[in-house]
């Protein structure tokens, strides 16, 4: 109908905007309807003049029903929609109130618990978390979560004293890299672990699969939340939490940071982790006094269960930090491996190498120097350094190029590589080879550990698993003879023979054997030795003969070396062994946690 704007559709008229006679122009609002519980506003199509209003407020109109008639006019500049300006800064009840929400969970909302935090020394989770990620780069999840005790206690109190339900956590970016991070909050309920906790947990453990993400958890606190009144749960052994972060072993790096007391599920995501940071003040344990004390098992302080002093002499923990801030700096340091070559790189003068290694063979050297020249500068991250100290982990860079490194250390059982020796350089290949780092092996082992009271250690499987773990390699492996190469030993540290590495090479100074020299004398000229009149002159003088054989030179000659180089030429070797290597052909499914 000429004139006439229609209903766009069946509805009740709420409110008529205009009235006979007034000036509007196109897009003004001339009637709301509602419909579907929803209301729509019917606008000028042109600009006009209001000749006649046909509808009246309640009324009910059929679709295309005429309800308001509009001459097309020129109209007053003036003619405008009421209301057309916007006060960008104005904040509508809604939004203050959610802001208000948010707001009480933040730190500047809970002084008192700041306050108590930092009295003893200790940093916040929303403080750790802000020194972790980049500025301005958190996204948090879950922050308006409260504990689910509404049964208990009044809904007010849960929103003052349970925010987030104790796990701040969500996405942000280290080092430029988009990563989760879960934080357990000890100023709520001690860090425990509850119903809407466990499914923030679930939560963020899946987008870490999604988008595989790094992940970073800061575990502070306790297990299992029996408090928890708003749900059907008769054990809760059927959350998906250890589950799911046990999927994530292999998949993406996984860093723990523990300070303060951390026991029982808190204790079990952290053992998850392919590296585990903590403090001096830490307590780790998979039970703390409540479940010790249950178990009928004795009464004993949060702080003699599990000190930093045992966890990392027993392998537990992979760097001891001085602090928080420490702990961050190095979780922050760790990751960076995992993110590509670096341009801005230097390294020490190489010629240093070539007077490391003592003349006399049997004098012991620090292993950490030769690690630290070889190495770009300041780039040297070790791992596990209170465990095993017969065998040296870490990673570190070469030539800008991240990768794993393992070193025997002389000073230690002479070099020789015992059980937990064994064990803590086959679990650093599984992490290298999960995250697709090639490694660098310096050997410099007389060999295993024997005899009857290393064989009580288990050592057939332990030793074992170097041999299983080498073969399985998808990652290149270089290894590189610093002094002794004999036995079973050195072919581990060789992932399994010396064929298997992309390339095995020595320095000046390696001698090559199928076992030690001395013994090897003692083994092989028993009789002649037994016979001669000076047993211990004839021992010396096969030795040096053995020697002879057994240099590097030798070896080489008869290619079971591929090369023997000046050590200042090793960074070379290394490079070029890792250049342009092929894409890896499967992975790792996770990293054992020993």
């Amino acid at each position: 109908m000429k004139g006439f704007v229609g209903a766009p559709m069946q509805g009740t008229v709420v409110s008529v905007k205009v009235t006979a006679g007034q000036e509007v122009r196109a897009g003004a609002a001339l009637v709301v309807l509602e419909a579907m519980k929803m209301e729509h506003v019917v606008r000028a199509e042109y600009d006009g003049i209001v000749e006649e209003v046909l509808v009246e407020a309640s009324w009910t109109v059929k679709r295309d029903a005429p309800l308001v008639r509009v001459r097309a006019a020129e109209v007053a500049a003036a003619a405008r929609e009421e209301g057309a300006s916007i006060d960008l800064d104005a904040v509508r009840a809604d939004l203050a109130a959610v802001r208000a929400r948010h707001e009480t969970g933040l730190d500047a909302g809970r002084p008192e618990a700041v306050r108590r935090r930092h009295e003893q020394g200790r940093r916040t989770a929303r403080e750790n978390i802000a020194d972790l990620c980049d500025d301005g780069t958190f996204t948090e999840y879950g922050a308006l979560a409260i504990a689910a005790q509404r049964r208990r206690r009044p809904v007010e109190e849960l929103i003052e004293r349970t925010p987030a339900d104790g796990l701040v956590c969500g996405v942000g970016e280290i080092g430029g890299r988009p990563a989760a991070v879960m934080s357990y909050d000890y100023t709520v309920l001690a860090g425990t672990q509850g119903y809407l906790n466990h499914r923030k947990t679930d939560r963020m453990l899946e987008l870490a699969a999604e988008r595989r993400l790094p992940l970073v958890l800061f575990a502070e606190g306790g297990g299992g939340r029996p408090g928890d009144t708003d749900t059907t749960t008769v054990s809760g052994l059927d959350v998906t939490s250890f589950w799911a972060m046990g999927r994530l072993s292999g998949e993406v790096p996984l860093v723990g940071i523990a300070s303060g007391r951390c026991f029982a599920g808190n204790a079990a995501l952290l053992g998850c982790c392919d590296v585990i940071i903590a403090t001096p003040d830490a307590n780790i344990g998979m039970g703390g006094p409540a479940m010790i004390e249950g178990g009928g098992l004795g009464t004993f302080r949060p702080e003699e269960i599990g000190p930093i002093g045992v966890q990392s002499a027993n392998g537990v923990v992979d760097i001891v930090a001085s602090d928080e801030a420490e702990a961050v700096a190095a979780a922050r340091r760790y990751l960076s491996y995992f993110s590509g070559p670096r341009e801005d790189w230097t390294a020490p003068d190489q010629r240093l190498l070539r007077h490391l290694i003592p003349e006399n063979r049997k004098t012991p050297y620090d292993v950490a120097r030769v690690v630290e020249t070889l190495a770009d500068t300041d780039s040297v991250l070790e791992l596990r350094g209170g465990f095993a100290p017969g065998i040296r982990t870490a990673l570190v860079r070469v030539g800008g190029v991240p990768m794993g490194l393992l070193a025997n250390d002389p000073t230690h059982l002479g070099g020789a590589i015992d059980r937990d020796g064994a064990d803590k350089a086959a679990r650093f290949l599984q992490l290298c080879d999960a995250h697709d780092l090639p490694v660098v092996s310096l050997c410099d082992t007389p060999g295993f550990m024997v005899g009857p009271e290393a064989e009580t250690t288990a050592t057939v499987r332990h030793f074992s698993r170097l041999f299983v773990t080498g073969a399985n390699l998808t990652v290149p492996l270089i290894t590189v003879v610093l002094r002794k190469a004999y036995g079973l030993g050195a072919q581990a540290m060789a992932g399994g023979s010396f064929k298997a590495p992309v390339a095995t090479i020595s320095w000046p100074t390696g001698e090559i054997g199928g076992m030690g020299l001395e013994g090897a004398v003692r083994l092989g000229f028993r009789k002649e030795l037994e016979a001669a009149e000076d047993p211990d002159a004839l021992f010396d003088e096969m030795v040096a003969v053995a020697y002879e054989h057994s240099k590097a030179l030798n070896a080489a000659s008869a290619f079971e070396l591929d090369d023997v180089i000046d050590p200042a030429e090793t960074r070379r070797w290394i490079l070029a062994s890792f250049k342009d290597r092929p894409p890896r052909q499967g992975r790792r499914r996770f990293i054992d946690t020993w």
